[in-house]
């Protein structure tokens, strides 16, 4: 124990915050082994990006669950808590290329693949570390010698597993599918990478001529820069209009190439013209259209979204610039019938933004429809549940519409796909191993050039870390994981990812729970983004008030699933609870004689000891109880009210004359229940604030060498007292109501008067009489059960179970108060007058600004509202 009386007088967590983070991690206290005496408890990070910067929104995620693992460490449990960090796929090529481009002016190309590699494994380096301190800066009490990073040996001998499983098993196939495209990363996306927008458009109607006709079909289309690669027009086979057409030929403006129309129960008769222009390589309808009437596929875009020979003369301008130049010639042409404006739901490349393109592309895909089914059984019948319950339908929705899964990337930086062509003979082969010989003509084979979906393995995340594919024992044990705790936002990214992966290669789900947390927005609820200009830096909060401020910040008010609103009054607000938690523990520090800490002998508690006590029983059920339901704001908004108020603001003032008095006989007992109280106190904050806990109860009488492996407090029936709590609160009431009156009459704490109780609760209220004369300005404090002996001017002051009266010449001399009473009046009428005035000048509201008139407005309301409040006191005055 450290000297209780050596506590630094001013709160600084400056000077403690880094130095309890190193003795933890030095003592290896985040530590968890595998131990059949105790229940694992296992949380695995949501792997930050190694590009990353710590925002706002990882603060969140880290306080979330180092407050679980703390409060299962302190229960317990082994408690592992896996910290990792994520390879990026895209985010971090794009940021590699980016700084080589503007450092060295070259591209990847230029250095060529092993080369380019090296410079991103040596960014990986600079900001993965980067990101890792700043998780440390606020508290993340993660198992750092069990770090892990999505490309590591071990993970990556995962992805290779499961790659080889899936193929093996006929659910990883290599096909040409209509993908997503996007033209600036220049790389496939998965469905979930794309985010879709409203954005202004057109509908361009179009003739196509009738071959040997005069006669032509007019359809409509949104992309005419696809028109290239029309292959056919469809039109619905009960469409009355064009029954005669389907067969002929159509000749396909400013290419000149017939094209066939034909019928397809796929086109909507009552939509557009009901001729519907069908481009398998640009469109995923189409593609299935042309799949059935063995329609070829024709690409008209090269991979930046210009435009390729099948183009003609647009050949080489970009997707948008053909457009513009291709209809002006169907203008010129006099094919082009009208423009209508049409808002239509674009995709867009969540990474940068661009509009993608729909193209048929060959590529690898995971075949999803029997993976999705036993991750949607699982929720269904509880395996794992979510927290708040209704984000299982974002969940559902995902899974019951899947299509299959793209996964591969045309980048370099990520895991290589394990498939190797034979160039001289065409066979594939999908192995783990590093290189392949063609099993057909020995050959040494090609590998595939491209790098899976950096989802791919994280997917994996939760038993990869864990050693999967190796039985190892850490596997058995810690797994599945307790909880996962994530935003809404990867619901379709991630969780749902893990959860077919999981199920399908080790049989169990991922995890038990999983906790959504919303997003942090900025005071005007807008999100964070760099665009904004509106991110906080968490680190520079942390500077400037301390982790634990932060942590309490991000934790208040946070229901399960919600965004919340940040800004630095809430911040200010959590350094000051702080505050008054520090200065309430060094004057219980400096008034503590006892050396060990343990509840007294129930039977000399008093009233107050009793109260408190209770108290704190009560919170230990409520935080416990709530964190186990992940309601963690609810915990912490319990745990503030009751420091803050029952603890320092009642109970230390009850119990000062008891300490100060080093005569009273209480003395100890009062010592031993602070140091019992608030020792505890700290232990149930412990997960929310942990630097500021430690340090205090390092200074109180304990045992062990931190509070961090101490045991988490119990409820105990044997420490209820409701009797006792109801009298307590009876005389808290009325110390209460008396100190309310007092300060509406403007009476001073110093001023000194009588309260003469009635009451027939005679026995509850004479054990409160030294507090009347300590917390209620007392001279004395008399206790009877009629109102005898009371003067007529007494002001009364009516409490649960009792009628107070306050002598009023000893509050106030009675003519020097009516004296500053109508001074006070004539002052206010003064004011009014003079607003009145102003408001009524026509001038003045003309030419004042409407802002400045307003001013004048309400300060005449407040005015009017004090003059009442002055002329009822007044009244009340007189009369008594």
């Amino acid at each position: 124990m450290e000297d209780a009386k050596n506590i630094a007088k001013n709160y600084n967590p400056a000077e403690f915050e880094d130095k309890l983070y190193n003795e933890w991690v030095e003592k290896g206290y985040f530590h968890a082994e595998v131990d059949k005496n105790k229940k694992p408890f296992t949380i695995v990070i949501p792997p930050p990006n190694v590009t990353g910067q710590l925002h706002m929104g990882h603060a969140l995620d880290e306080t979330l669950q180092d407050i679980l693992i703390r409060y299962k460490r302190m229960q317990g449990y082994s408690a592992l808590w896996i910290p990792g960090t994520d390879h990026a796929g895209i985010a971090t090529q794009i940021k590699v290329e980016e700084n080589l481009r503007v450092n060295e002016g070259l591209t990847r190309y230029d250095l060529g693949r092993e080369k380019f590699l090296e410079r991103v494994w040596d960014w990986k380096k600079q900001y993965g570390g980067r990101i890792i301190n700043q998780l440390k800066k606020i508290g993340s009490s993660c198992d750092w010698d069990r770090e892990r990073f999505t490309m590591d040996e071990g993970c990556s001998k995962a992805v290779k597993e499961v790659f080889v499983n899936l193929y093996n098993k006929g659910l990883i196939y290599q096909g040409s599918r209509i993908i997503n495209w996007c033209p600036h990363c220049i790389t496939a996306l998965s469905d979930a990478e794309v985010e879709h927008a409203e954005q202004a458009g057109h509908f361009w109607h179009i003739k196509y001529p009738i071959k040997d006709s005069d006669d032509y079909v007019i359809i409509a289309t949104t992309r005419p820069e696809t028109l290239f690669g029309d292959t056919a027009v469809a039109v619905n086979p009960e469409d009355e209009r064009y029954k005669d057409l389907v067969g002929k030929m159509l000749v396909l403006p400013l290419v000149g190439r017939e094209i066939p129309v034909i019928a397809d129960e796929y086109v909507d008769k009552e939509f557009g013209t009901g001729c519907v222009k069908i481009t398998p390589a640009h469109d995923p309808n189409d593609f299935e259209v042309g799949q059935r009437h063995n329609l070829a596929q024709i690409k008209v875009m090269n991979d930046d979204a210009t435009m390729n020979s099948y183009a003609g003369k647009y050949e080489g301008m970009d997707r948008y610039e053909c457009r513009k130049a291709m209809v002006k010639d169907l203008e010129d042409e006099g094919l082009l019938v009208k423009v209508e404006d049409h808002s239509h739901n674009v995709g867009q490349c969540y990474r940068c933004g661009t509009t993608v393109e729909p193209i048929v592309s060959k590529q690898w895909f995971v075949k999803m429809k029997p993976l999705a089914q036993p991750a949607i059984d699982a929720v269904k019948n509880g395996d794992t549940q979510f927290v708040p319950e209704h984000f299982e339908k974002v969940y559902f929705h995902w899974l019951e519409n899947i299509r299959d899964w793209c996964i591969s990337r045309q980048l370099w930086w990520g895991h290589r796909i394990p498939a190797f062509y034979c160039d001289d003979c065409g066979e594939i082969v999908v192995t783990k191993e590093d290189s392949a010989v063609c099993p057909k003509c020995g050959k040494e084979m090609r590998q595939d050039p491209d790098t899976l979906d950096t989802w791919f393995s994280s997917a994996l995340w939760p038993f990869s870390t864990l050693g999967w594919p190796d039985k190892t024992e850490e596997l058995d044990y810690f797994y599945p994981t307790s909880v996962l705790v994530t935003g809404y936002d990867i619901i379709p990214f991630w969780v749902m990812r893990m959860m077919f992966s999981a199920l399908e290669h080790t049989g169990e789900v991922p995890f038990k729970h999983v906790f959504i947390h919303g997003l942090v927005r900025d005071s005007q609820g807008r999100k964070m983004s760099k665009s904004l200009g509106n991110g906080i830096d968490p680190l520079e909060i942390v500077d400037q008030y301390g982790a634990d401020a932060l942590r309490f910040t991000l934790a208040t008010g946070n229901a399960p699933g919600n965004d919340m609103r940040f800004y630095i009054e809430r911040v200010e607000a959590s350094r000051n609870f702080a505050n008054k938690i520090w200065n309430a523990s060094r004057f219980t520090l400096m008034n503590l004689d006892v050396t060990e800490n343990k509840l007294p002998d129930l039977n000399d508690l008093q009233l107050e000891d009793k109260w408190i006590l209770s108290k704190y029983n009560d919170v230990v059920k409520s935080v416990t109880e709530n964190l186990d339901k992940f309601e963690l704001g609810i915990a912490l908004s319990n745990l503030y009210d009751f420091i803050w108020e029952n603890f320092c603001d009642w109970y230390i003032e009850l119990v000062k004359p008891r300490l100060f008095d080093k005569e009273n006989p209480t003395g100890k007992t009062a010592q031993y229940v602070l140091t019992y109280v608030l020792s505890n106190t700290m232990k149930l904050l412990h997960p929310f604030m942990p630097f500021i806990t430690e340090e205090i109860w390092q200074h109180l009488p304990h045992e062990g060498e931190s509070i961090m492996i101490s045991e988490w407090p119990e409820y105990d029936e044997k420490l209820n007292f409701p009797k006792d709590v109801e009298s307590m609160e009876l005389i808290m009431q009325s110390i209460s109501a008396i100190r309310n009156r007092r300060a509406e009459m403007n009476v001073p704490p110093s001023k000194k008067a009588k309260v003469i109780i009635v009451t027939d609760k005679t026995d509850v209220f004479k054990q409160g009489t030294a507090f009347f004369e300590k917390l209620a300005s007392a001279s004395e404090a008399v206790v009877q059960t009629d109102k005898s002996g009371i003067s007529d001017n007494a002001v009364n002051v009516v409490v649960p179970s009792a009628e107070v009266f306050l002598p009023l010449d000893e509050l106030v001399d009675k003519t020097k108060e009516l004296e500053r009473l109508n001074a006070e009046k004539k002052k206010l009428e003064g004011e009014i007058k003079r607003v009145e005035g102003k408001l009524n000048n026509a001038g003045f509201v003309s030419k004042a600004p409407q802002k400045v008139v307003d001013e004048e407005k309400a300060k005449g309301e407040k005015y009017k509202e004090m003059l009442e409040k002055v002329l009822e006191n007044i009244k009340s005055m007189e009369n008594m």
